[in-house]
């Protein structure tokens, strides 16, 4: 049974290289991982068109300010129907049939004017009727130039606010996509390094494979002789079992590991990655102070911050020009002219204006207004007291995460020299149990050091670029070459 048992497994390993050989193949390392994540998973592609949202956002905002030309027309309105007039012959109402054409064009010039929150047109009319029973007489209208302007008067500013917010709103999204690439390289780095451990786990269980026959073999051969008992033996042997179950099973985790990095790197289901594990880590020391003053200047979340007071400071603005008096201005001055003769209505136009003011005065409103100010003001102060919160949190968080950072690089270096040592000693105490000097327990214990210290070991090296990448994503500042983090914008629009 064991020998159809082993036969199997080696049937199937032979079976699982051959698949391999067939499939395509890489050697990544992690800087390699991180660059293939931020051009092809979803992610990637989810991040992009997040910014370019907000590009466009920001670019509407922009043509909004700038002035606007549209034309406006009917070539064509014909009426046929029955109008109730009065007969002075009869005295008496009739209804009469009318027919009539119509048509009329129009140019229209609109310019936001920012510093007061009004609107300046200009504008020029052309329209013709034509009249279809009795004589059929049509008569022209013209107005070659209008000139006209509307403003409220309440004191709130809509456009000046805008011109506040939205530049805020657009640099916090620049500042969003570099940091969502910083987050990118995190996930890509915690799925490299799941990989990274399935692939170490294969290794030492190969490796345990094949000591675990070798043992086995001579401990049959000493017990032979009578220098290993038959619980040793059987402790020999049940090794070996457990080594094949564990070669199955990190033979598992290695296709599930290598899948969900594949599917994240958009790559081919039956792609092979052979993941390269960084050998050295930058001999980097931060400064709190300095991750700090970065994060202040870079992070999104502080001009995050700015955006909602500055939008707090809106509604209360709205609210209190919406407590007293409420006027507009609507103002039209233009040259106009009509004539039956097409070739007369631009000549000598008459002069036309329009000049309306409105007013609304509150008289009883039992306290609305009043009301909703009060309420405005009360939001803000919440909102301000939770931004000076999360304020506080943040740079707390920036001191920890500096600290954890610095702490870390020393893990690795304990971690590595542990791995080293447990690397030998059990190459030593290997040896010694071929001579006879050392016991199967002994063995067995210094083989678990050997696997738990390159477990850890993998696990510092996993820690210490989660809390690299962390630190870029928080300060968007890279700390090796000493330079803020920057994308390029202009290359992701036009692609």
């Amino acid at each position: 049974m064991k020998k159809y048992i082993l036969f199997l497994i080696i049937f199937c390993a032979g079976v699982f290289q051959n698949v391999n050989a067939q499939k395509e193949s890489y050697n990544l390392s992690l800087e390699e991982v991180v660059k293939i994540a931020s051009q092809k998973s979803l992610d990637a592609f989810r991040n992009k068109n997040m910014y370019l949202a907000s590009y466009w956002e920001y670019r509407y905002y922009k043509a909004d300010k700038l002035p606007s030309l549209n034309l406006s027309t009917t070539p064509l309105d014909f009426n046929h129907y029955r109008k109730r007039e009065y007969n002075f012959q009869t005295n008496e109402d009739q209804y009469v049939l009318r027919d009539y054409v119509n048509s009329d064009v129009a140019f229209q010039l609109n310019q936001k004017i920012g510093l007061t929150g009004g609107s300046l047109f200009l504008s020029s009319e052309l329209g013709m009727v034509k009249n279809l029973g009795g004589d059929q007489v049509t008569s022209f209208q013209a107005t070659p130039v209008s000139i006209g302007y509307s403003q409220s008067l309440n004191g709130f500013n809509a456009l000046k606010w805008q011109s506040k917010i939205e530049p805020v709103k657009f640099e916090k999204a620049k500042k969003e996509f570099i940091q969502s690439l910083e987050s990118l390289a995190m996930k890509s780095t915690t799925m490299f390094f799941d990989l990274v451990n399935a692939q170490i786990q294969l290794k030492i269980a190969q490796n345990n494979m094949a000591n675990a026959d070798t043992l086995f073999k001579i401990g049959s051969g000493r017990f032979q002789v009578g220098t290993v008992t038959q619980d040793e033996l059987l402790n020999l042997e049940l090794g070996q079992l457990n080594a094949q179950q564990a070669l199955s099973k990190a033979n598992l985790e290695v296709l599930r590991a290598q899948s969900r990095l594949n599917s994240y790197l958009a790559l081919d289901k039956t792609t092979i990655i052979n993941c390269e594990v960084p050998s050295e880590i930058p001999p980097l020391q931060i400064m709190a102070d300095e991750a700090l003053g970065m994060a202040v200047t870079n992070n999104p979340d502080i001009l995050d911050q700015s955006q909602q007071m500055l939008e707090q400071d809106k509604a209360v603005a709205q609210a209190k020009s919406e407590t007293g008096l409420n006027t507009s201005l609507f103002a039209v001055f233009g040259l106009n002219q009509s004539s039956e003769d097409f070739n007369m209505i631009y000549d000598q136009p008459d002069q036309s204006q329009r000049l309306r003011v409105g007013l609304s005065v509150p008289l009883v409103d039992w306290g609305r207004r009043k009301g909703r100010l009060m309420m405005a003001e009360s939001t803000r102060e919440v909102a301000n007291a939770r931004i000076r919160q999360a304020r506080i949190d943040f740079e707390q968080n920036i001191f920890q995460s500096v600290m954890e950072f610095n702490l870390q690089a020393e893990q690795v270096k304990n971690a590595a020299k542990a791995d080293t040592v447990a690397k030998k000693g059990y190459e030593v105490t290997f040896q010694r149990f071929l001579i006879g000097k050392v016991d199967v327990i002994k063995l067995n214990i210094a083989r678990n050091d050997r696997e738990s210290s390159r477990k850890a070991y993998i696990s510092a090296v996993n820690t210490y670029w989660n809390y690299f990448y962390r630190l870029r994503m928080l300060t968007l500042y890279d700390f090796v070459k000493k330079e803020n983090l920057t994308a390029e914008y202009d290359k992701i629009i036009q692609n």
